[in-house]
């Protein structure tokens, strides 16, 4: 096992401080590690969406048990650093006025639906719901997940609003992403997802539903060609329910059609945890589609036996 940095405080997980980059900085010069750009085999960590919001007890959208699926994260990133080629982090990153917000909808007499409340299209036909925003598009978009067998559209708290703290990755978390960067003098990616108004955005590869002529509103080319030239994609992120499924999901999809490529994913199963809803099992359904995609080829592994 390697030996933590100095500066590495598992106690800090889960609440708000400044690194102090100068101490993160020298540990890494100190570290005395390879260059990536030596790596024999690529090995490419993507560490999904293990933001502030989602990850903190106080996050307005807490996953229960992300606390210690960062811990191990980041423990995996320091006993693994002489491997670990390149590190990309997604942020899901959303606007007031999206279509799985409160503001989007309203009933009859104008509330605005509860977080966690299950928009069908048969409740718009119905008018139990209303969209207050692009209403023909909106009860299209709902027609199409239902058609598609994709979720029933979820009315979320407000949730990692870009320029909010919220929105960051765990400090501690980041801190590890930053010592990797400098002592194997390799940049991080930091890819956001999940700010085109009229759709969910779950998984980092593309939306729920494709949104033409916006920027982000396709496939990920460019970062599935990264993913490709890597030897080693490794994944770890929250939630496991949502923005990980999905995410993998996509990347079955993508690399499925080639010779042994889902060979090459290894997933974190320690290191991800699920959406938690007072009527909806997700965990069960994510284990259904991991247990499919074990038999395909994709590994499922604990981060201490990577």
């Amino acid at each position: 096992m390697t030996k933590f940095p100095s500066f590495y405080d598992p106690s800090r997980i889960g609440t708000l401080f400044y690194p102090d980059v100068a101490a993160i900085a020298a540990a890494a010069q100190a570290a005395s590690l390879p260059a990536a750009v030596t790596d024999k085999k690529k090995i490419h960590l993507v560490i999904i969406d293990m933001q502030i919001d989602f990850c903190h007890t106080q996050g307005s959208l807490n996953v229960p048990g992300a606390i210690g699926d960062i811990q191990r994260t980041i423990e995996f990133i320091y006993n693994n650093a002489e491997r670990i080629t390149n590190i990309t982090c997604s942020l899901d990153s959303h606007l007031p006025h999206q279509i799985f917000h409160p503001a989007w909808w309203a009933d009859a007499d104008g509330n605005h639906p509860a977080p966690f409340t299950m928009i069908t299209y048969e409740d718009i036909k119905n008018g139990k719901w209303r969209p207050l925003v692009m209403p023909v598009q909106s009860t299209n978009y709902v027609k199409t997940l239902e058609e598609q067998a994709k979720k029933t559209l979820t009315i979320w708290p407000y949730h990692v609003m870009i320029g909010g703290i919220g929105n960051a990755l765990d400090p501690e978390l980041w801190t590890a992403v930053i010592w990797h960067s400098l002592a194997r003098k390799t940049q991080p990616t930091w890819l956001t997802k999940g700010s085109i108004p009229q759709t969910e955005h779950y998984s980092i590869i593309q939306p729920e539903v494709p949104v033409p002529n916006h920027p982000l509103g396709g496939k990920n080319k460019a970062f599935l060609d990264t993913l490709d030239d890597a030897d080693v994609v490794v994944i770890a992120g929250e939630a496991e329910s949502h923005c990980v499924l999905e995410t993998v999901e996509d990347l079955v999809e993508d690399f499925g059609g080639k010779p042994d490529a889902l060979r090459k994913i290894y997933f974190l199963r320690d290191c991800t945890s699920p959406v938690q809803h007072p009527d909806v099992d997700f965990h069960a359904i994510a284990q259904k589609r991991f247990d499919e995609f074990e038999k395909q080829g994709v590994n499922f592994v604990d981060s201490t036996n990577f």
